[in-house]
């Protein structure tokens, strides 16, 4: 089961009980927060996780159709590390 923002929204919309526009706002604050200040320093929030860029290198990628082979440059990847305690959470 996958959970899309619509569904963030709602949920963050029934359990805050405010509107759904402010609890999308709000969301879509957090989510440009996360962005713009990862891309400084690692972000860490306590019992969730963390936030940190990782550079991918350059590699050799290729076409599955034609077979053709193509330089893929390297590229910054926002990725996420989670705590123990949602690792635990989760198993």
């Amino acid at each position: 089961m996958s959970l899309g923002k619509k569904d963030i929204v709602h949920n963050i919309t029934t359990k805050a009980l405010i509107s759904k526009t402010s609890s999308k706002l709000l969301l879509d604050s957090f989510i440009k927060n996360i962005i713009y200040n990862s891309s400084r320093h690692t972000i860490k929030i306590s019992k969730f996780g963390s936030f940190y860029i990782h550079t991918s290198p350059k590699r050799i990628g290729r076409n599955p159709k034609t077979k053709e082979k193509f330089v893929i440059t390297k590229r910054e990847k926002l990725k996420f590390n989670p705590s123990n305690y949602v690792k635990s959470f989760l198993n």
